[in-house]
């Protein structure tokens, strides 16, 4: 197949991957969006491996590949629970940086064009394509540790880091003049050089940031792995490539600037701040309450106020996903929903470890979507809402957001659970949420604790029920 014929599959296939990202963004239509965009990718492969000037054997090297590649993907999906998918996320970025760090290198062993002007526009293709890539790997390698609990959420603040990541970017924009130029005796080792600075700032980028904001990371890390496949698809010359990458790179960018705002965060703050880097870990009591005095409730209890209410609200967090407490949770909504009590849940921007992980949960659980309702929908209803049960959530329910103007996540909109008649939250424990700060929610009048693992202790409810 020549260059111009190949243009028309390649063509249908970013159709098929715009029309993918568009029933991705709603729960109704995600599976429909994920069977386009996996049409849209077989396209794209067959007519890649059809191309003009592809040898034979080298066609036989990639579908072996590929076959290899996806029994690994398929093992891989089929055992990872749905809550270490935000760390599979994160780890499936890594491979896009590492493919073009080794596809960048293996083109510089390439021809570099046929004119100068060519093979300078060639050098600097190879050139970005390697620096995001290795920014985006380590990157997205430290946030799958982080995920996974084997680093600390906790912010690495180095001092002087800001000035070490700026003398980082301007060396490798040294190096860049010198490789793209030609002013060097050894480009490859200019590139070798500039390959592991970037490989430096993308592990020093992750480290500074905690753990509040870690959904923004992996959205980020997404936007990265885009932008590095454009940049792989300018040095390969594939259209398909560069329209994949920037249709990526631009909605993990969209993405992210919204998460963001709702967390009342500039973007600029979560890249270069590091979460927790000003003002005390606070978090104190709030509104007058007395930090200790925590009151303890049961289920026997929870199940009499949950019955006797008429308007009911719940909040999942992380926790939920770590105890597997969805379906327990959809069979209490369930009860509860056929005893006339009116059930919805809330989802804040940033609930989980991954942008929609509470959807995606609850959505397994099959609980119905439109009862799943964003902060901005439901947070006027909470004065008039009778309990609120928080499961697993912290951070995205604590006052001290709004009452502690010294607080690590002062600003950041929140479910305002607190003004209901009656809050229920289901903890293992007091610890303090994944941001580290102290949640003043815990010693309010009207709010009692269930501890416990949420999945028994929802399950009990289900049975008192």
């Amino acid at each position: 197949m020549n260059q111009v014929l190949l243009s028309i599959p390649y063509l249908a296939a970013s159709v098929l991957f715009i029309l993918s990202l568009k029933g991705l963004a709603s729960q109704e239509t995600a599976r429909r969006g994920n069977l386009l965009g996996i049409i849209g990718m077989t396209i794209a492969l067959v007519a890649t491996l059809s191309a003009a000037g592809v040898a034979p054997a080298s066609r036989m090297y990639v579908v072996i590949t590929l076959l290899v590649g996806a029994s690994i993907g398929t093992v891989m999906a089929t055992r990872v629970a749905m809550t270490a998918m935000p760390e599979m996320v994160a780890l499936l970025h890594s491979f896009v940086g590492l493919a073009a760090v080794l596809v960048g290198f293996g083109s510089w062993f390439g021809p570099h064009g046929e004119t100068a002007l060519g093979r300078t526009i060639h050098l600097a293709e190879i050139f970005i394509a390697v620096w995001i890539g290795a920014i985006t790997f380590t990157g997205s390698v430290v946030a799958f540790l982080k995920l996974r609990g084997q680093v600390s959420g906790k912010p690495l603040l180095l001092p002087g880091r800001h000035w070490l990541n700026l003398g980082t970017v301007i060396a490798s924009l040294v190096l860049a003049v010198l490789f793209v130029g030609h002013l060097a005796g050894h480009p490859l080792v200019l590139l070798v050089i500039a390959t592991v600075i970037a490989l430096w700032l993308g592990a020093h980028l992750v480290l500074a940031i905690g753990g509040a904001d870690m959904p923004v990371v992996v959205s980020l890390l997404n936007s990265y792995s885009g932008w590095t496949a454009a940049a792989a698809g300018f040095m390969l010359a594939n259209d398909a490539l560069i329209v994949t990458g920037a249709l990526v790179g631009s909605s993990g960018a969209i993405l992210s600037y919204i998460m963001c705002r709702a967390m009342n965060r500039s973007i600029w703050n979560v890249v270069f701040g590091g979460f927790g880097s000003d003002g005390t870990a606070g978090g104190g009591a709030a509104d007058g309450a007395t930090a200790g005095e925590i009151r303890e409730t049961s289920v026997g209890e929870t199940a009499r106020e949950l019955l006797d209410a008429d308007r009911v609200i719940i909040v999942p967090g992380y926790g939920m996903a770590v105890a597997r407490a969805q379906h327990a949770v959809h069979q209490v909504t369930e009860i509860l929903r056929g005893r006339d009590v009116d059930v919805r849940f809330a989802i804040h921007p940033v609930a989980g470890r991954l942008p929609g992980h509470m959807n995606v949960l609850l959505a397994e659980a099959d609980v119905p979507y439109d009862i799943v309702q964003e902060m901005d929908e439901i947070n006027d209803d909470f004065p008039e809402t009778d309990v609120v049960l928080v499961i697993g959530a912290n951070d995205i329910v604590n006052p001290s957001a709004q009452t502690d103007p010294h607080s690590p996540i002062a600003g950041m909109p929140v479910l305002e659970a607190w003004k209901a008649r009656r809050v229920i939250m289901l903890k293992r424990g007091r610890a303090a949420g994944y941001a580290g700060v102290d949640n003043p929610l815990f010693y309010h009048e009207n709010t009692r604790m269930l501890f416990g693992d949420a999945n028994q202790t929802m399950s009990a409810l289900v049975g008192e029920l």
